[in-house]
């Protein structure tokens, strides 16, 4: 068998779903050819062939490449002064009702062209890189009009072409109302008439919309979701973040990929979302800039069986995160999640939360060759850790 890379003398956290735990190999090896896995396993019965490059890992912990499912990486200016806000006492909804939160941004996205938004946006995308991250989802939804969302979504594009990795496209025109057109029904028209044009030429991989008080109903949702049905995207949601509207069981109903934030959820909800396949997106770095209090139903999703991922949510108001490592600990200080559902939650769980677990997630022969490769004692010291990254390779599609 020929190969063009061998990894050996490793440690490895496949994450395949027919071993328990993490899938953990000992004295294992990894081999690729033509960018995708071709072996994952023991070293003693990884099959003879020649190999172009081995590379010798003396131990180290390999796992898939890290996945961070959820950010809105693309958008203009910053938001540090709501922060002081937020510090003095102002709640989110105040800030957003206030003409701050996700409008001011919008003023500073419109303002800057592909190419400013791209340079803003790749410096936070580097952070992620340097720790390992191998795919990541890039939302829209700091335009709000089809000049600057289309803007924003060619913009990720970009950045997934001059990156070695892997950049996912959700269109999130219902993030908010434009303050030029306060009528929700007459922006909502307007939001599903521009999918069919991002499908069709490829911007947008999903749809995604915010279903909360402050932002559009079920019943808009709904509507949204039609029109991405009707051109072959799939969808997810921002849901039961700051209230239950049932937004995971509307996630549920219309078969989304995902649900995310889900502070509010309830029961019926994580029952839903288990049945349908839909994966829980916890973002705790929302859930800490905010002060919430209000955890989502760990246990709930436990019971039902939903799958849990995690991810930054890194955006410029709510959760100016860049770093994943960081998000599974406070995935396991706030939420209380295990070791084994932090890592997880950023590779196998996270692949499915973007429809690309055939692909990714897990080190498994078929799938891309995307590694993280780490100098540590224990995969629990990747989310122990504070401010600490170990990463001492990173491997994309088998490079």
């Amino acid at each position: 068998m020929r190969f063009d890379r061998v990894w050996r003398d490793a440690r490895l956290a496949t994450l395949a779903p027919d071993r328990p735990g993490l899938g953990l190999v000992e004295r294992g090896a990894v081999a690729a050819r033509d960018g995708r896995i071709v072996y994952a396993g023991p070293e003693a019965e990884l099959p003879p062939g020649d190999a172009a490059e081995t590379v010798r890992l003396d131990g180290r912990l390999v796992t898939p490449g890290l996945i961070d499912c959820h950010t809105h990486l693309v958008y203009g200016g910053s938001r540090a002064r709501e922060f002081e806000l937020r510090l003095a006492g102002a709640s989110y909804e105040e800030i957003s009702r206030a003409g701050g939160g996700i409008v001011s941004t919008v003023k500073a996205t419109r303002a800057a062209n592909e190419d400013e938004l791209v340079s803003s946006a790749r410096a936070r995308l580097d952070r992620l890189l340097a720790e390992g991250v191998t795919t990541v989802e890039i939302k829209s939804g700091y335009g709000l009009d089809a000049e600057t969302e289309t803007r924003m979504l060619r913009a990720a594009r970009k950045l997934g072409g001059e990156a070695a990795v892997r950049v996912v496209t959700t269109y999130l025109g219902a993030h908010a109302t434009p303050p030029e057109t306060p009528d929700k029904e007459s922006y909502i028209a307007a939001v599903c008439d521009l999918i069919p044009m991002l499908a069709r030429e490829k911007l947008a991989d999903a749809v995604d919309a915010f279903c909360e008080g402050i932002a559009f109903s079920p019943e808009q949702t709904a509507r949204v979701f039609a029109a991405a049905k009707a051109a072959g995207l799939p969808v997810k949601l921002h849901a039961d973040q700051l209230s239950n509207l049932h937004g995971a069981k509307l996630a549920a109903e219309h078969g989304a990929l995902s649900a995310d934030h889900l502070e509010y959820t309830d029961e019926e909800g994580a029952a839903a979302m288990a049945k349908a396949g839909t994966v829980a997106v916890l973002l705790p770095g929302a859930f800490y800039v905010l002060r919430e209090t209000h955890k989502p139903p760990v246990e709930a999703f436990r019971r039902h069986g939903t799958r849990i991922a995690l991810a930054t949510d890194c955006n410029p108001g709510t959760s100016p995160l860049t770093s994943l490592l960081l998000t599974m600990n406070m995935g396991a200080t706030l939420f209380r999640l295990t070791v084994d559902e932090a890592i997880a939650g950023v590779t196998r769980e996270a692949a499915h939360a973007l429809g690309l677990a055939s692909e990714i997630g897990t080190l498994t022969p078929g799938k891309d060759c995307d590694l993280a490769i780490w100098d540590v004692d224990t995969p629990a010291e990747l989310v122990y850790r504070i401010g600490f990254n170990p990463l001492y390779a990173r491997v994309f599609r088998g490079a």
